[in-house]
C-alpha cells in the first residue's frame, strides 16, 4: 500500500490548520459533524431530481461514539458518503469543498444550504488526532474505502468492508500532555457540552450512548446504571418555529439554557427577516445589570449561526454599543464564512443585519415606553445610563435615535418623566428646559440655584449621574428647546413683578463688588448680585460650557486635566450676610476678607466642590465666634 503525499503545500498548509486558523481546539468536533450534516444534505438534494430517490429523514442521522480504552473518538453518518476518487479529490486536497463544488454542480440556492464551503473543515480533526481515519461507501456504489493519516506526511487509500451507505470518521487521540488533556474528547459530558454549544441545531439527530443513573423499578432507594442511546441535540431550534404558536414560558426558558442571565427577561423580540438578507434572531432585554457590565471583563454580542450551527459565541458587531445589554442570538444562510467559520470574510451582510436588529430593538422599547411604563422605568433603572453614554459617545451620531428613550427625574412629579413629557407642558413663557445636577435629588432640592426656576413654576430635571450634563451638551436642545442649568449665569428669566426684592443696583456696590474680587483673585470669574436667589445668602453660579459638576467628573478621571469651570460668585442683597459684608467693607477690611472667603467657602461646601484649606477655612470659622 503507497503512501501518497498532499497537494497544494500540504505540509505547510496543515500546519496552519492545526496551530492558526482555529482559536480553539474543541471545534474540531462542531466541524466534523456539519460535514456529517452536509453529506446527508447531499442525499436529500439528489433525491429532489431522482424519482428513484426518496428521502425519509428520520432515517438518517449523526451517531458520535466514545472510546475510553482505546482513546478514540468515531464520528459516523449516513450520508451520501465517497468514492475513491473523491476521497482523493477531498481529502488528498487541503482547502478543496467537495462540498463546495456539490453545490455549485447542483445550483443548490434556496432551501437547506450546504454548510461547508473551504474543504479545511475536516483537517481539525488533527489539532486532537494523531491518526485520522475515514471510513466510507459511496451512494450507489458497491464498494467502500479507507483514507488514513498521521498528518503532513500523506496518506493512503485501500479498499474495505462496509455494509452501509455513509462514512465513519475515527481519531485515535494525541497523547496527553503537561498542559493538554485529550482523553477530555472521549468523555461523555464534555462531548455533549461541545455538541450543544456549536451543534445542537443541526437539522439531524446527533445520538450518543449515554450512561445514567436510575432508580431501580419496584424499590425506593436503589439505582442501577443505564446505558441508552439518546439524541443529544435539540434538532429543531426555537427560532425557526412560529412565534404564535410559541408561549412567554418557552422564551424565558429558551433564555436560560442558553445561560444569558440567571434574570427573568423584561421582554423577548422574535425576528424573522426574508428580505435582501435572510436571518432569525431572538432578543432578549434582560431584568437586571450584569454584575460586571461596566467592566472590561464584560463582552457584548449576540451569538451568530449560520444555518443552525454556532459561529461565534459573541458577534459584538451585531449591537451598538448603548444595546450592548440585550442578549440572544442570530442565524442567518446569507453569511459570507471565512475559512475557520470563526469569523466573516466581508461585513456587508453582517452591517445590515445590526442596522435592523438596532432599529427593532429602539422599536421594542419605545413600544415598553408606552404600553407598560413600570417595565419600562425597570428597565431603565438598569440600563438607562448606558442609553446616555449612547447619546454622548461618537459625537452624539445617535443622539436623534436615543433622545425619547430618556428619563430624569422631575420636580413636579417627583419621579422619572422623558423629556417629551417635559416640553408639553412648559408654559408658554418657558424659555429653556431646565435642569439642576448633584450628586443626589436631597442635595439637588435642597440647591440655592433652584429658588427662583421654582417660584416660576417651572419644572426641573435633576441629574443625578455624572454622564448626563455631558449626554445634555451632546443633545444641545429638544424639540427646538434649548437646555439650561439652574446654575447657569443667564437663566433667560425676565421677572416682571413690580415689588423685585432682589434688584438692587450693581453699580451702588460696586466698590464692594470689587474688593470682594480682589480678595477672590484667581478663584472666581466674577462676582454678582443675585437675581435668582431668595432666601440663601451665596451660591456659585457658572458661565461657559463646563458646568460645577462636569468640572467634578472631568477631574475624578485617572488622567485628570485641572478641567476648572468659570464660577461666578453670587450674593444675594437682601439677605443679613450681604449687610454684614457692607458694614465690615466700611469698617474694617480684614474682616470683610475673613466674611468674603468664608460664604466662597461655604458656597463651595453647597457645590459638593473641596476646600482648598480646610485649616484655613476653620480658623476662619473660629475668628467669627470668638
Amino acid at each position: 500500500m503507497t503512501k501518497k503525499e498532499f497537494k497544494a503545500e500540504s505540509k505547510r498548509l496543515l500546519d496552519m490548520m492545526i496551530n492558526s486558523i482555529y482559536s480553539n481546539r474543541e471545534i474540531f468536533l462542531r466541524e466534523l459533524i456539519s460535514n456529517a450534516s452536509d453529506a446527508i444534505d447531499k442525499i436529500y438534494y439528489k433525491a429532489l431530481t431522482d424519482e428513484s430517490l426518496t428521502f425519509a429523514q428520520d432515517s438518517y442521522y449523526i451517531k458520535i461514539v466514545p472510546n475510553k480504552d482505546d482513546r478514540t473518538l468515531t464520528i459516523i453518518d449516513t450520508g451520501i458518503g465517497m468514492t475513491k476518487e473523491e476521497l482523493e479529490n477531498n481529502l488528498g486536497t487541503i482547502a478543496k469543498s467537495g462540498s463546495l463544488a456539490f453545490k455549485k454542480e447542483n445550483e443548490v440556492k434556496d432551501g437547506y444550504d450546504i454548510i461547508g464551503q473551504f474543504g479545511v473543515g475536516f483537517y481539525a480533526a488533527f489539532m486532537v488526532a494523531d491518526v485520522v481515519t475515514v471510513t466510507t461507501k459511496a451512494l450507489g456504489s458497491n464498494e467502500a474505502y479507507k483514507w488514513q493519516s498521521s498528518g503532513a506526511d500523506g496518506y493512503t487509500i485501500e479498499p474495505c468492508e462496509k455494509d452501509a451507505v455513509g462514512t465513519e470518521i475515527t481519531l485515535k487521540l494525541k497523547e496527553n500532555t503537561e498542559d493538554d488533556n485529550y482523553d477530555e474528547y472521549v468523555e461523555q459530558h464534555r462531548l455533549q457540552s461541545i455538541i450543544k454549544k456549536y451543534s445542537d441545531f443541526i437539522r439531524y439527530p446527533i445520538k450518543m450512548e449515554t450512561t445514567e443513573s436510575k432508580l431501580v423499578e419496584g424499590t425506593d432507594d436503589e439505582y442501577e446504571e443505564v446505558i441508552e442511546e439518546k439524541t443529544v441535540n435539540s434538532m429543531v431550534p426555537i427560532w425557526r418555529k412560529n412565534k404564535q404558536e410559541l408561549t412567554d414560558e418557552e422564551y424565558e426558558q429558551f433564555y436560560k439554557e442558553k445561560h444569558y442571565g440567571f434574570d427573568t427577561p423584561l421582554k423577548s423580540i422574535h425576528l424573522s427577516v426574508d428580505g435582501t438578507i435572510r436571518y432569525q434572531s431572538i432578543l432578549y432585554i434582560p431584568e437586571t445589570m450584569p454584575f460586571d457590565y461596566y467592566t472590561k471583563e464584560f463582552e457584548k454580542g449576540l451569538e451568530l449561526y449560520s444555518n443552525g450551527v454556532l459561529i461565534m459565541h459573541k458577534c459584538a458587531d451585531l449591537l451598538p454599543d448603548h444595546f450592548s445589554f440585550v442578549k440572544g442570538m442570530v442565524d442567518s444562510e446569507d453569511l459570507s464564512l471565512n475559512i475557520s467559520r470563526e469569523m466573516l470574510q466581508q461585513d456587508r451582510q453582517l452591517k445590515l443585519i445590526a442596522k435592523n436588529i438596532s432599529k427593532k430593538i429602539k422599536n421594542e422599547l419605545q413600544s415598553l415606553l408606552k404600553k407598560d411604563r413600570e417595565k419600562y422605568e425597570k428597565f431603565y433603572e438598569a440600563f438607562g445610563r448606558q442609553l446616555k453614554y449612547g447619546v454622548y459617545s461618537d459625537f452624539g451620531a445617535n443622539k436623534e435615535a436615543l433622545q425619547d428613550l430618556l428619563m430624569f427625574f422631575s420636580s413636579k412629579e417627583k419621579k422619572r418623566i422623558t423629556l417629551h413629557e417635559y416640553v408639553s407642558r412648559m408654559p408658554e413663557d418657558q424659555k429653556y428646559i431646565y435642569y439642576a445636577s448633584g450628586d443626589s435629588i436631597d442635595r439637588i432640592e435642597k440647591m440655592p440655584q433652584t429658588e427662583m426656576v421654582l417660584d416660576k413654576g417651572y419644572e426641573i430635571l435633576y441629574f443625578t449621574e455624572d454622564i448626563d450634563e455631558f449626554a445634555i451638551k451632546m443633545l444641545m436642545t429638544y424639540s427646538e428647546k434649548e437646555f439650561k442649568s439652574v446654575s447657569s449665569g443667564d437663566l433667560g428669566i425676565e421677572d416682571k413683578e413690580e415689588d423685585n426684592s432682589n434688584d438692587a443696583d450693581p453699580q451702588e456696590h460696586k466698590e464692594l463688588l470689587d474688593s470682594m474680587k480682589e480678595i477672590l483673585a484667581g478663584k472666581v470669574k466674577d462676582i454678582r448680585l443675585s437675581k435668582r436667589l431668595k432666601s440663601h445668602p451665596v451660591c456659585i453660579a457658572t458661565d461657559g460650557d463646563i458646568t460645577i459638576e462636569m468640572e467634578k467628573t472631568l477631574n475624578a478621571m485617572p488622567n485628570n486635566q485641572h478641567i476648572k469651570a468659570d464660577k461666578i460668585l453670587e450674593i444675594n442683597a437682601n439677605h443679613e450676610v450681604f449687610h454684614s459684608l457692607k458694614q465690615a467693607q466700611e469698617q474694617d477690611k480684614d474682616k470683610l476678607a475673613l466674611y468674603t472667603n468664608l460664604i466662597y467657602n461655604q458656597a463651595l461646601l453647597i457645590e459638593g466642590l473641596p476646600i482648598e484649606d480646610p485649616v484655613s477655612f476653620t480658623n476662619d470659622m473660629c475668628k467669627v465666634m470668638v
